[in-house]
């Protein structure tokens, strides 16, 4: 059986994220407490729940994992009760706002032999290459 995936937060960035899971075969959820979302979300993907409440996604056993495409001062406190709710996890950056809140999630992901990834789309781009090169001491 197909793995199935939960994309919290449908708004800017997660609207790709949503089409790009769908395509996959793999979208089961779309959870995001707009409300007025869910009819054209609805209408474009048949056949994906649409919840308000992030608590019942976690509850939600046919669910394998979540993507969370929240802002980030949220990223810390739902990746780490996703984790504990035994689900995988990706994460757009930043992963979470504090060193050692991302360091537990990484323990947590662990103890619960779960992936935790995060977004890096830009981690390759020639900008931040070029960057990296200059910061490492290159001209």
């Amino acid at each position: 059986m197909k793995p199935k995936i939960a994309v919290v937060g449908a708004g800017y960035w997660g609207k790709n994220l949503v089409r790009n899971f769908y395509e996959l075969g793999h979208l089961g959820v779309i959870c995001d407490a707009n409300e007025l979302l869910k009819p054209g979300f609805e209408e474009k993907y048949p056949g994906t729940a649409y919840r308000l409440n992030y608590g019942k996604v976690l509850g939600d056993d046919e669910i394998d994992g979540v993507v969370l495409a929240t802002p980030a001062v949220s990223h810390y406190t739902m990746a780490k009760d996703a984790l504990s709710a035994g689900k995988h996890v990706f994460v757009e950056k930043p992963l979470a706002l504090e060193v050692d809140e991302g360091q537990e999630l990484v323990s947590l992901a662990q103890h619960h032999s779960r992936i935790l990834m995060v977004g890096h789309i830009l981690q390759y781009h020639n900008a931040v290459l070029r960057l990296k090169d200059l910061i490492d001491g290159g001209e």
